[in-house]
């Protein structure tokens, strides 16, 4: 089994437009990645703020790298992007 990553993307403040237009090839490019074993978007006060994604991946230079061609990131929706090894304890 390969390692987990959580993907932690904030959004810049004023750009749920962008979002919105985004999004259609944002999911697509998300469901070409056999490794996105979750994902969903941050909500604050109703409203999506960002993105949280668990990634399976052979490392973390390899998930950065694949984080790095998000369609919302291409688009400039993205004030912020961490990414991190995460491990699985209750679930």
């Amino acid at each position: 089994m390969m390692p987990l990553f959580a993907v932690i993307c904030r959004d810049h403040a004023g750009k749920l437009q962008t979002r919105l237009d985004t999004r259609e090839s944002h999911l697509a490019f998300l469901d070409a990645q056999p490794g996105v074993k979750l994902a969903g978007p941050l909500v604050e006060d109703g409203q999506p703020c960002g993105s949280l994604l668990l990634v399976e991946g052979n490392g973390l230079t390899e998930v950065k790298d694949w984080a790095a061609q998000d369609p919302y990131k291409a688009a400039g929706l993205f004030a912020s992007v961490e990414v991190i090894e995460w491990k699985k304890v209750i679930g």
